[in-house]
């Protein structure tokens, strides 16, 4: 090639670079670059590229979308991997990435070229222009909704009538969203009825009433409706909105292209909705704006509340006000007020803080000046507060430049006594001051100063202002506006729950000083009375407990401590407690030989030698004339109480002088040991009083233990017993069956087998008459297989069609190690399907010997045979044990389901929602024992349970009762 062609085509080259210069430069999208990038290089025909500013979502491609998803998704694999250290496949090369959410890559089939450089780095830069302007596009909606909400706030605190707020309202929505044609309307759930308080439409011209209440009923299927009924947003066409609504959907008025509602709620309840609609066509809403709008929606509500309710106007204002304060926060992330929003937060919260110190009144106006002066120019600064009548303003404090008396001042027509009559933040220049002296609402010898401009907010307390909050500036290059008006305002709120907190510590501080004066000259005086009143009741209490002429404790002491003993002995069986009732033999021989005198002589000795004879907390009291008594407390019974017994009798063994004579006294002694039988102290007193009789009967000089009520106890065990082996000899055990039903719908799942006696004499009887007694004599066994053949006998029938019958199993059948084998063997001879089969046991019998019972159990299910846990939450087990044992049902016991028939109780709820929960873990179906009312089924549905069993749905019956329908 001769030097002027290498020459002619290095220029043409440079001419082809220039131009790709300015096409690049040109192109102001990313689809426009790539465009470009592509035409520029015939290696990258058929190629394409995929970009995103969000990556990996909203992804865009050019030259067109590719048909296969399956390329989007190996591309945004692709990316990851490189991410992470991968390697990129042979077709695909990442042109531009940040690392975090903007990507391009470059996609060719047929492998990836090496592009220019200039056109990769243009591409990096409209994305990262792109992204710059989407992130500029939401702060501006940001800050558009932030100036709305405040436009609502103001509109909800100003003086607008309804009408024209609601147009206000109005034209903020359509700053948000299109809404030339919108609505709001108010719910009445009483009534069940709308108003509409505002409607626009340029299709729908009717005249609606904003008073006039139309009833749902009215509107019934249409979508206003159903955004009551339904409660939740609705948006699109109608041929959408017929697929979101849960019911037929009925169009009222003309039909829009578009249409997006949502209701206005509060605390779960809809109070009403908030409607936009269009009839353009190619107009459609967005999720974005169903959302803006929920959420204006909610300020609205709340614009609209505090303008028809009056009375909570405070409440309103001040919660508003902190969401609206919190909102501002977060958006103040977004945009460039940030700073100003977080000095607000801090000054509010110093002031607050300064509300509990103890600084005087000069620190705290002095500290809330520099507080405001970090906010907004505060060099010329004061407080002013009005006096309680109102006729009077006072100056706690005052920083000026020109005016020096802030002495208290009656109540004149200056410009901080506009601010306290209209309530309102009031923003004055020479200009407004000018007019407000032409509307006459202060006067000219108010305004002697020369301000220049003056900004003053209302201290608002319950009543209204108490004061005003103010500065002013007389320099020219310093000036006021709305923001430092706003900002004013909002620590005027603070300022005034601070001021009126204040007053109210320091009135507590004296009433508290004046109280603990008062309480401590009272306190004196009733200390001598009570001490006084103190030793005259222990007087009274000693004489009236004890006998004068021993000492020793009377008949009403030892009536009460015998009546505690009792309460004890109730908490806790275990509890020893006898009691010896004393009589000193021939006293009345005494007393005619030698006088009461001596007599009473001789009744002071007993007692000192009673007294010797027992220890802490054992009581010696005198009942009566020669009557005394011993109560023995904690001390192991019988055998104590004789052992006292003969300690007594030996201690009245010698001698005493009484006068001039030696006299040889004895006495006899009655014992009644206490048990759970006793239910009052008289009936002790009698039943030692009967032994104490046969002593002296028997001879005087001894003791007697009462012991009849045992001796005829144990002959009525004796014929018991022997009537329970007549009974097995003459059959007279039968099952009854209750049923096991399901408490959503009553039905029968299953049937309890329940022992009964027919006795001859007495009628049927239930267990609780007689299993003691069988358990105890060993009959047991022998009786619950008798009871296991006849159920299963008598019980094919009932369930030949499906359920099963329950068994209740002692424990001693579980310590026969072939008890399993012996109870299949019985099934297989009456010809009973063991899946139908279920044996309930009690929790002493599982932890009886958990181990053993464990493979019992295990081996009874795998010949089909489950097991019940009886009575549950009576016995010693957890719940943490319960999952040890292969249970197919736990029967929660009845006294848990008991307190229900008197209301809800709290424990009863925690123990069977705790039981519902293990049950419902481990798979094993929950049986509520004792349901007697429709109320506790009621509240064991509600808690979960699914079985039950008790008197409500059926009392247990013979199998024949249930073979006949019941």
């Amino acid at each position: 090639m001769s030097k002027f062609d290498r020459l002619t085509t290095a220029g043409a080259a440079a001419s082809a670079q220039g131009d790709l210069a300015v096409r690049l430069l040109h192109a102001a999208t990313p689809a426009e670059v790539v465009e470009v990038l592509l035409q520029a290089d015939p290696r990258a025909r058929g190629a394409s590229v995929l970009w995103s500013t969000h990556w990996p979502r909203d992804i865009s491609c050019h030259p067109a979308q590719p048909r296969d998803s399956a390329v989007v998704m190996t591309t945004i694999d692709a990316v990851y991997e490189a991410r992470n250290g991968g390697v990129l496949p042979a077709h695909l090369r990442i042109l531009h990435d940040d690392g975090y959410h903007m990507a391009a890559v470059l996609h060719c089939p047929d492998g990836c070229p090496d592009l220019l450089e200039p056109s990769v780095h243009r591409l990096g830069e409209v994305l990262a222009i792109q992204r710059m302007q989407e992130s500029v596009a939401r702060l501006e909606q940001a800050e558009m909704l932030q100036r709305s909400l405040y436009a609502i706030a103001d509109m909800a605190g100003s003086d607008l009538d309804m009408p024209d707020m609601l147009r206000g309202l109005h034209r903020i929505v359509s700053d948000l969203m299109y809404a030339e044609n919108f609505y709001i309307a108010l719910y009445e759930s009483e009534r069940d009825s709308l108003r509409f308080l505002y409607f626009a439409d340029v299709v729908d011209t009717q005249n609606l009433d904003p008073d006039e209440e139309i009833p749902l009923a009215q509107i019934e299927r249409g979508l206003t409706w159903y955004l009551v009924r339904d409660r939740k947003p609705l948006m699109g066409s109608t041929e959408q909105l017929r697929e979101q609504v849960s019911g037929p959907l009925r169009v009222h008025g003309p039909d829009s292209s578009d249409w997006l509602g949502v209701p206005m709620m509060r605390e779960g309840r809809v109070l009403g909705a908030l409607v936009v609609q269009s009839y353009l066509e190619g107009l459609q809403y967005t999720t974005a704006e169903m959302s803006l709008l929920a959420f204006v929606a909610e300020h609205v509500l709340t614009a609209l509340e505090r303008k028809t309710s009056q009375s909570e106007l405070e409440r309103r204002v001040t919660e508003r006000t902190l969401q609206l304060a919190e909102t501002n926060v977060e958006l103040r992330h977004e945009v460039a007020e940030r700073e100003r929003g977080e000095r607000l937060q801090a000054a509010l919260y110093q002031i607050a803080a300064l509300t509990n110190s103890e600084d005087t009144s000069e620190r705290f106006y002095r500290h809330v000046h520099a507080i405001v002066g970090e906010l907004i120019n505060a060099d010329n600064f004061y407080i002013a507060l009005a006096s309680e009548d109102g006729t009077t303003v006072s100056f706690p404090y005052a920083e000026d430049q020109h005016e020096r008396d802030w002495s208290t001042r009656s109540f004149r027509r200056g410009l901080t006594e506009y601010v306290l009559r209209t309530g309102k933040p009031q923003l004055v220049d020479v200009a407004g001051v000018q007019a407000l002296l032409e509307a006459g609402e202060i006067d000219a010898e108010m305004m002697r100063k020369p301000t220049l401009m003056w900004l003053g907010a209302p201290l608002l307390g319950v009543d209204g202002p108490i004061g005003v909050v103010a500065v002013q500036t007389y320099d020219a290059d310093v000036d006021f506006d709305e923001h430092d008006a706003e900002l004013l305002t909002f620590v005027s709120y603070q300022l005034a729950n601070s001021i009126q907190r204040r007053k109210a510590a320091e009135a507590l501080k004296q009433a508290n000083a004046l109280l603990e004066q008062r309480v401590e000259e009272r306190t004196g005086e009733l200390r001598e009375q009570i001490t006084v009143r103190e030793q005259i009741e222990a007087q009274l209490q000693h004489q009236v407990m004890h006998d004068a002429l021993t000492g020793l404790p009377n008949r009403v002491y030892l009536r009460d401590r015998l009546e505690r003993a009792i309460a004890r002995l109730r908490r806790d069986p275990s509890q020893g407690i006898g009691l010896l009732y004393i009589d000193v033999d021939r006293f009345k021989v005494v007393n005619d030989s030698l006088g009461h005198l001596a007599g009473d002589e001789v009744l002071k000795e007993v007692a000192l030698r009673l007294a010797t004879c027992v220890r802490e907390p054992d009581v010696v009291a005198r009942l009566a004339g020669d009557e005394f008594a011993i109560l023995l407390e904690h001390a192991q019974l019988p055998e104590t109480a004789a052992k006292v017994a003969q300690r007594v009798l030996r201690s009245m063994q010698p001698a005493m002088s009484v006068g001039d004579r030696e006299l040889q006294v004895s006495v006899s002694i009655g014992i009644a040991i206490i048990d759970g039988d006793y239910e009052s102290s008289d009936r002790i007193l009698h039943d030692a009083d009967l032994a104490l009789y046969r002593a002296k009967t028997a001879g005087r000089n001894r003791f007697v233990l009462f012991d009849d009520a045992m001796q005829h106890t144990a002959m009525g065990v004796l014929d018991l017993e022997q009537a329970l082996r007549d009974a097995l000899l003459n059959d007279e055990f039968m099952p009854y069956f209750q049923p096991l039903v399901r408490l959503a719908d009553g039905a029968v799942v299953g049937y309890e087998a329940l022992l009964r006696w027919q006795h001859p004499q007495r009628g049927v009887l239930t267990p609780g008459e007689f299993l003691q007694v069988a358990e105890d004599s060993g009959l047991i066994e022998a009786i619950d297989w008798r009871m296991f053949r006849l159920a299963l006998e008598c019980s094919r029938e009932l369930v030949r069609d499906g359920g099963y019958i329950t068994l209740n199993v002692s424990p001693r059948l579980f310590q026969q190690e072939d008890f399993d084998r012996q109870l299949l063997a019985l099934t297989t001879e009456i010809g009973f399907d063991p899946a139908r089969l279920r044996l309930e046991v009690t929790e002493g019998t599982l932890l009886g010997d958990p181990e053993a019972m464990v493979a019992v159990l295990q081996r009874l299910r795998e010949a089909n045979v489950e097991a019940a846990l009886d009575d549950f939450g009576t016995g010693y087990s957890s719940l943490g044990h319960v999952h040890r044992f292969p249970l197919k049902m736990i029967k929660i016991d009845r006294s848990f389901i008991a307190p229900f028939s008197a209301g809800v109780s709290p424990r009863s709820s925690a123990v069977i929602e705790a039981i519902l929960a293990l049950g419902h873990a481990l798979g094993v179906e929950i049986v509520a024992e004792g349901i007697e009312t429709e109320y506790q089924r009621e509240m064991l549905t509600a808690m979960g349970c699914d079985y039950g069993q008790g008197y409500l749905f059926a009392r247990p019956q013979p199998v024949d009762r249930w073979l006949d329908g019941g």
